[in-house]
């Protein structure tokens, strides 16, 4: 199977393209190399694939490599929470824009696969319960129980502190960053797309990945990152809230390992699924082993939340399990004792 892996030189796109390559497969990469993810140079994991250094919102270069594809698997995007909202353009227009442009030369050449790297950030909050009302969803948190170190979404209806649960792909979708706005929007443009044309679309929502490769030294990389770099200066990692909002960590190989199952099983439609390890654990649990793993500095608590941030969004992994096969494979504790010295990617300029 030849597959066009758009964001190939990536973080996650890289171990896609090399994980389809381990399977005799065909990757194409194509990658616009962003200069806040990858510096000024070509990552050198690249040089075992077809390599295309070109814009995905270039429509030029899409018709030269999509003819004899025979699916497409896209992780071109920006990432990262931001910075403020200055950003907003430059997400719509390399997250939407270029998911536009790709959709419209796939339909041109007649590619009807799609994989789309989602995200668990098309959810806002995650599931909670409450003992009065069941399922309920909070709003935003008011800035003042955050300022009194009160973190804990409270049930819009009688205001009691909720239970958080683990949130399923039916879920109520309610982007609460920029980012995440055009996360969503990348489904909502792919799910068109399919009814228009018949196609299939997988649309894998990654939760918090981490793993070699990643973004280092750069605002817009994950918290592992984040964390990691303060302890390579000798800093404690810096914890929000009060370190117990709650996330699924998932490798990224075994995010690779999604996005090839559902590159090789027919979808019905548009189907979207939970890429997740089914094992939850605390952003102070990350923080906590990774110090400990590095030999750092014991992580200092600091409250406060960013505005957009939420609580907890744990993951649900049926349908993943069920519709794909996917079941994660690297435990929380191996994995991020194994981040302590993975391979990054070289810090980048940020001015």
């Amino acid at each position: 199977m030849r597959v066009l892996v758009t964001g190939g030189a990536g973080f996650i796109g890289s171990h896609v393209a090399d994980l389809l390559a381990a399977q005799g497969h065909q990757p194409v990469v194509l990658d616009a190399l962003l200069p806040q993810a990858h510096g000024a140079g070509v990552p050198e994991w690249t040089a075992a694939h077809e390599f295309v250094r070109g814009d995905v919102r270039d429509a030029e270069v899409l018709r030269r490599l999509l003819p004899g594809v025979d699916a497409v698997c896209h992780q071109a995007a920006m990432v990262g929470h931001g910075v403020d909202p200055y950003d907003a353009p430059d997400y719509a227009a390399h997250n939407d824009v270029g998911t536009a442009v790709l959709l419209a030369e796939m339909h041109r050449v007649g590619v009807r696969r799609l994989v789309l790297a989602g995200s668990m950030v098309v959810y806002g909050e995650g599931r909670y319960d409450c003992a009065e009302h069941g399922i309920v969803r909070p709003g935003p948190r008011a800035l003042a129980d955050i300022e009194a170190g009160v973190f804990e979404p409270r049930c819009p209806r009688c205001g009691r502190e909720l239970v958080p649960g683990l949130v399923a792909e039916d879920a109520p979708l309610d982007p609460r960053s920029t980012y995440a706005a055009t996360k969503l929007a990348q489904e909502h443009l792919a799910s068109a797309w399919a009814r228009q044309t018949g196609a299939s679309v997988w649309s894998l929502r990654y939760h918090n990945v981490y793993g070699p490769r990643m973004p280092f030294g750069t605002p817009y990389a994950g918290v592992a990152s984040i964390f990691r770099s303060a302890l390579e200066r000798g800093e404690a990692p810096r914890v929000m809230e009060d370190g117990r909002q709650r996330r699924d960590f998932v490798h990224v190989t075994d995010v690779a390992a999604a996005n090839l199952a559902a590159l090789t099983t027919p979808a019905d439609g548009v189907v979207a699924v939970n890429v997740c390890s089914g094992e939850p654990h605390t952003v102070g649990d990350l923080a906590d082993e990774l110090a400990r793993a590095m030999g750092g500095p014991a992580p200092q608590v600091v409250g406060g939340a960013r505005p957009g941030d939420v609580r907890h969004v744990v993951a649900d992994p049926a349908r993943a399990r069920d519709r794909l096969g996917f079941h994660a494979q690297v435990r929380f504790a191996d994995g991020v004792a194994a981040f302590a010295t993975d391979p990054l990617r070289a810090p980048v300029a940020t001015a």
